[in-house]
């Protein structure tokens, strides 16, 4: 098993792109200076210990640097040790709807961003539940398989944006098939959380939480957006550059369905919760949960990590290194030393 101890530090690795803009707009900023003081070669020849090559391979040498001490403050570990345990509890998996729609911000900061925030959330407060978490739009996929590596589960869960499937729609029926599916052992309590903005068109997602509730299965679902709705954003670059619209050119307006997701939810002998900015639902669906008859069952944990920092941390110094030993000029003294010398027309 593979992790690391503190993933907080990987958010930082998106400021390298950042630094490499920088860098490009400091080049283009000297290549205009340069340029006021005369022809860019006849400067060139004035001189010629300058090397720009050096001066960008000293540049990705601190690039890979920073990325190695980053990779090593957040400190991969390997499992090494496996430990067989009981746990005493039940089988939750969740549903979560990532079509374009989660994007409206009537929720926020947005119904897919406030969903994996809830998400995280009830992952930290579980001791021995395990969870699975199924995603689905026009088709459903298994994201992560029943599991108490709350670790991977939380990973998995930072990967979830709403073009992960491409075919659109609201499958809820298809999410609900195959997460009854994804159930193991027949003796465990077994939950469904669907998280969605309910907008199914057909009555197959009641017929399938009959299905789960003959199973033993009970389905909870979470109604994330208002009764009055919201317009599906359109993203370019990062920003919001307008809304989706119809054929007709009339903005798109996503609102949420109660009335399905209430249906599914009686159907599947649980509760229906509606989201709001002050409460997301999930707290109460696990509360209700929480009353389900827990089973004792098996399960295999890593009980001890070996740390892998120590081979970023070398590596960032051995860059460290060839960047102190390789000098922007080409100096005499560099020459001799210099990684990336090339020995031109040599003589006997």
């Amino acid at each position: 098993m593979f992790r690391f101890e503190h993933p907080v530090f990987l958010n930082l690795l998106f400021l390298l792109p950042l630094l490499l803009v920088l860098y490009w707009l400091y080049n283009r900023w000297k290549f205009k200076v340069a340029g006021t003081f005369g022809d860019h070669q006849v400067i060139a020849q004035l001189m010629p210990d300058i090397s720009a090559m050096r001066s960008h391979i000293k540049f990705s040498l601190f690039l890979l640097t920073v990325a190695g001490v980053l990779l090593a403050l957040a400190n991969p570990q390997v499992g090494s040790k496996i430990e067989k345990a009981q746990r005493r509890g039940v089988d939750i998996v969740i549903a979560l709807d990532v079509s374009n729609s989660m994007l409206a911000q009537d929720i926020q900061p947005s119904r897919i961003e406030r969903s994996r925030q809830s998400i995280a959330r009830l992952i930290d407060e579980l001791e021995n539940d395990r969870i699975g978490i199924i995603v689905f739009a026009g088709k459903a996929y298994t994201q992560l398989p029943i599991t108490t590596d709350y670790a991977a589960a939380k990973m998995m869960l930072s990967t979830v944006r709403p073009d992960l499937i491409p075919v659109q729609g609201t499958e809820i029926g298809q999410a609900i098939d195959m997460a009854m599916a994804s159930f193991k052992d027949e003796k465990t309590g077994k939950a469904i959380v669907i998280i969605t903005d309910g907008e199914n068109h057909d009555e197959e997602a009641v017929e399938k939480a009959t299905e789960a509730a003959k199973a033993g299965i009970k389905i909870y679902t979470i109604g994330m957006g208002l009764a009055e709705g919201a317009p599906i954003p359109v993203y370019k670059d990062g920003e919001i550059a307008g809304f989706k619209k119809d054929q007709s050119g009339v903005t798109v307006i996503t609102r949420l369905d109660e009335t399905m997701l209430t249906k599914i939810a009686e159907a599947g002998n649980g509760i229906y919760v509606r989201a709001s900015n002050t409460q997301a639902g999930v707290r109460k669906v696990y509360d209700e949960i929480s009353k389900m008859e827990k089973t004792t069952f098996d399960a295999m944990n890593f009980s001890d990590y070996e740390d892998r920092f120590q081979y970023f941390v070398g590596l960032a110094l051995l860059l460290m290194v060839i960047d102190f030993l390789l000098n922007e000029r080409k100096s005499k003294w560099a020459e001799r030393i210099s990684l990336f010398h090339t020995v031109k027309n040599l003589k006997k």
